[in-house]
C-alpha cells in the first residue's frame, strides 16, 4: 500500500509520530499483516508491505483509512515470481 498524507495527517504525525504505530496496529486488527514499511519522502510518503488472506479484506482496509480523510492510499496486489512462473507454466 502506497499512501500520501494530507495536511492534517502531517501535522497529526508532526505533533503524534507514535500514531504510525497506531495505525499500523488498527491494520492488523482488520485481518492484514504488516511485513514492513517504509517512508518514501517523493510523490509518496509511505511504503506498507502488507499481507491479507484476500482483496476484500485489503480494500475495506484502504477504504477505512483513505475515509478518515487525512490520506489516499494506492493498493498494488504483488505476485510472487515462483508463483507466476509456476502459473504460466501450467496454462502455457
Amino acid at each position: 500500500m502506497l499512501s500520501t498524507l494530507g495536511p492534517d495527517g502531517w501535522a497529526t504525525v508532526r505533533e503524534h509520530p507514535e500514531r504510525i504505530r497506531e495505525v499500523t496496529q488498527e491494520v492488523e486488527s482488520m485481518g492484514l499483516k504488516v511485513l514492513s514499511q517504509y517512508c518514501l519522502m517523493g510523490q509518496y510518503d509511505f511504503l506498507n508491505v502488507i499481507e491479507s488472506p484476500d482483496e476484500a479484506t485489503m480494500a475495506r482496509a484502504a477504504i477505512t483509512l483513505a475515509a478518515r480523510g487525512t490520506m489516499r492510499t494506492t493498493t498494488l496486489q504483488a505476485i510472487e515470481i515462483d508463483e507466476l512462473i509456476a502459473s504460466l507454466q501450467q496454462h502455457g
